[in-house]
């Protein structure tokens, strides 16, 4: 998020450094090679960060059941297939989007939009979206795909390059989307402002539609290092299985979470490190800024991910 909404991107190269993705050589022991990577104890056995061990063990998880382990962190195009894998618990939100899109009408706000995810299907249905993220690579991946859809596609979609904590919409929106868990991004103190804006720019019966990865107070004292392991699927020829240590702190209300990904092909491999940092959502807290900014939750929809974790998603409307 660099710059506030408004100003379209422009295709141009990806900047040389837009992830946390630090190169890992080898894979039996490794060595981190950029400064901004930070240390990631992945179990007992293996660490990352300066020289290390690969080792892991951690359980199995189903593609389809992955426990909030969503990346917000900026990721490089080498990742574009792990980041759908973190997001399939998420999949079927497009549908539901889609739908209640075709409800409000648009146009439609995408904030965090990525690579498109939702912002490139919504165009294909006819809705004008802008697409915000702070990443321009990842808006760059998105005009490039939205661009091989051809005009009637690229043509509906603006791609804005914005930092969501200092938003400033300058539009009215039918719906408001922050798909992917992306509320967990905005710090506690700078939530009320950011949904306020939001609140603010929404058209007559318009909607903010959002999820998140409630967890559950408990667990989270119980629990607040878990390792997992899962394999993500792709259909390149590479095969690629990550680790992902998640770090709770309960009192500071923050996450951590670092993947540790092998990508083998038959000659070769190799290993990456990425870490996210997240903001643990207070269902009673996000009621409160909710209703602070003149919106009021319309549905909710949740199923849960694990005994610790719930995928909750709110659809939320202005007061009359």
């Amino acid at each position: 998020m660099h710059t506030q909404t408004g100003t379209p991107v422009r295709p141009a190269p990806a900047p040389a450094s837009a992830s946390r993705t630090a190169p890992i050589r080898g894979t039996a022991t490794a060595t981190a090679t950029t400064a901004a990577t930070a240390t990631a104890t992945v179990s007992g056995i293996a660490t990352v960060s300066g020289t290390a061990t690969a080792t892991v063990t951690a359980p199995p998880l189903r593609p389809d059941r992955l426990p909030g382990l969503e990346c917000l962190a900026p990721l490089t195009g080498d990742d574009v297939w792990l980041q759908d894998a973190l997001l399939g618990p998420f999949s079927d939100d497009i549908l539901e989007y889609l739908a209640l899109a075709r409800t409000t009408g648009g146009p439609v706000l995408d904030l965090g939009a990525g690579a498109g995810r939702l912002a490139v299907p919504l165009a294909r249905q006819g809705f004008t979206v802008e697409a915000v993220d702070r990443d321009r690579s990842s808006l760059h991946r998105l005009l490039d795909r939205s661009r091989r859809l051809g005009p009637q596609v690229r043509d509906r979609i603006t791609a804005t390059p914005a930092d969501m904590l200092r938003l400033r919409l300058r539009r009215p929106y039918q719906l408001a989307l922050m798909a992917g868990s992306m509320i967990a991004a905005v710090p506690p103190w700078s939530r009320p402002r950011v949904l306020r804006e939001i609140a603010g720019h929404l058209g007559p019966r318009g909607a903010l539609a959002f999820d998140y990865t409630a967890h559950d107070a408990m667990g989270l004292a119980e629990h607040p290092h878990r390792v997992w392991s899962f394999e993500v699927s792709r259909f390149d020829g590479i095969t690629e299985r990550a680790v992902a240590r998640q770090d709770f702190d309960p009192v500071a209300m923050r996450e951590r979470i670092a993947y540790v990904i092998e990508r083998s092909e038959p000659a070769s491999s190799r290993a990456a490190l990425v870490t996210t940092d997240k903001w643990i959502v207070n269902s009673l807290d996000l009621q409160r800024d909710l209703r602070a900014a003149g919106l009021r939750v319309a549905d909710e929809r949740q199923y849960r991910l694990d005994e610790w974790t719930r995928s909750v998603l709110l659809v939320c409307r202005a007061d009359a």
